[in-house]
């Protein structure tokens, strides 16, 4: 029996979430997220926030780990003084995930983060965003498309070799890069749409856009068979 990589993705915590005759606090997460695993060949599981001393415990039972997209990150996470057009804080996710992550980093466990999960992972390592930027979100509540050019020599390039759309839907991206990170991937307008550490450091990778909602698989099945 083959047995299925076990990756784990963090999830939004809300309150009001309503189904049916309910309306209560509630983990939640886009099924996009867990289908994605599921089709690039993975088991998916759900990491609500938890305490930040749990996150090693929870990262040793893994395989690997998603670091899921989301509200903005707290600038003070990156020194920064909030500005107007930056989302309210997500103060328990924010500590949950950077633990989640440190605990991979640490661990050697194959991490992926998206779109937030990708700033969070660069804010991890010392680095800062911009806290706005226009044409990456055009619409409200409906996710965009636009070309990335892999860097030849890269993993993401390993794994998408060509230019491609990708779906998007975010207004901060990457300023600074953290430590040891390099851009792999850019958007036209320079912006960078991915970032990653040296393979000597195990399989790291952040992407700027949502794989989730489209039908690519190659990021996805990257991290499954690192994981495996």
């Amino acid at each position: 029996m083959t047995v299925r990589p076990l990756i784990g993705v963090s999830t939004y915590l809300e309150s009001g979430a309503r189904w049916g005759v309910w309306e209560l606090d509630a983990a939640l997460l886009p099924a996009g997220y867990p289908r994605l695993v599921q089709r690039a060949g993975g088991l998916a599981c759900m990491l609500p926030p938890d305490a930040p001393e749990r996150a090693a415990e929870t990262v040793a039972r893994l395989d690997g780990l998603v670091i899921a997209g989301g509200p903005d990150v707290d600038p003070a996470r990156y020194g920064a003084e909030r500005s107007p057009r930056t989302g309210p804080p997500a103060r328990e996710r924010d500590a949950w995930e950077l633990a989640l992550i440190d605990a991979a980093l640490t661990a050697r466990v194959p991490l992926l983060g998206i779109c937030r999960g990708m700033q969070l992972l660069n804010v991890a390592l010392g680095g800062a965003l911009v806290q706005h930027l226009d044409g990456h979100a055009e619409v409200v509540g409906a996710f965009g498309s636009h070309p990335v050019k892999p860097v030849p020599g890269t993993l993401y390039a390993g794994l998408v070799p060509e230019e491609t759309a990708v779906p998007t839907y975010h207004h901060q991206a990457v300023e600074r890069l953290g430590r040891g990170l390099i851009a792999s991937a850019y958007a036209p307008d320079g912006t960078v749409e991915a970032v990653e550490l040296p393979a000597t450091e195990g399989w790291v990778l952040g992407v700027q856009w949502h794989p989730e909602m489209g039908e690519d698989l190659r990021v996805m099945r990257g991290l499954v068979a690192a994981a495996g």
